[in-house]
């Protein structure tokens, strides 16, 4: 039954997005000498983002801290939209509807803690790491295996593709010249 909605809620997906820290990263951040700071992205991420491209999925970001390390990140994977420095993930999600053109179920959004739940309810379909607090976890329809900054994205990435029967198209497309985004 779990697939069947799965599916189903898939089908209508127009764009896929992310919190960054504790999602794309494990919630490190690490503050550099001179103000900068550092952020450590997983290449399967990356990877797929670029699946998601290639099955006609828009990507972007959705984050409550501002960093260059994130908006370096979403422009070498061709994330469309980058909205950071939100302190109303809800308002940010609905302006992006707005502008987008697109209703809350055509989107996905994979968050982890507390100011990422009321997205995590409006959206078509939502997920979360592993290691997200217990609130998430039980709010969101799925919940990954993998934990922040070690795949999770990828993993929800890859659900979706497959419940939509994109997987075995997309990897062929891609296939070994994707490289490491």
């Amino acid at each position: 039954m779990k697939d069947e909605a799965l599916a189903e809620r898939c089908g209508t997906l127009r764009l896929l997005l992310s919190d960054v820290d504790g999602v794309m990263t494990d919630g490190s951040v690490l503050l550099l000498p001179g103000g900068g700071e550092a952020k450590a992205f997983h290449v399967r991420d990356g990877l797929g983002v670029v699946l998601a491209h290639h099955a006609g999925l828009r990507t972007g970001v959705l984050s409550g801290r501002s960093s260059e390390a994130v908006e370096r990140r979403a422009s070498e994977l061709g994330m469309a939209i980058v909205s950071q420095g939100v302190s109303d993930k809800l308002a940010a999600l609905r302006e992006i509807l707005e502008r987008e053109g697109l209703e809350a179920r055509q989107v996905a959004y994979i968050g982890d803690d507390i100011n990422d739940l009321p997205v995590l309810t409006e959206v078509g379909l939502s997920a979360a790491p592993a290691d997200a607090p217990m609130e998430v976890r039980l709010q969101a329809f799925m919940v990954m295996d993998a934990r922040g900054g070690q795949g999770c994205l990828r993993e929800f990435i890859e659900a979706i593709l497959r419940a939509r029967g994109d997987w075995e198209r997309v990897t062929a497309a891609v296939g070994a010249s994707a490289g490491s985004p």
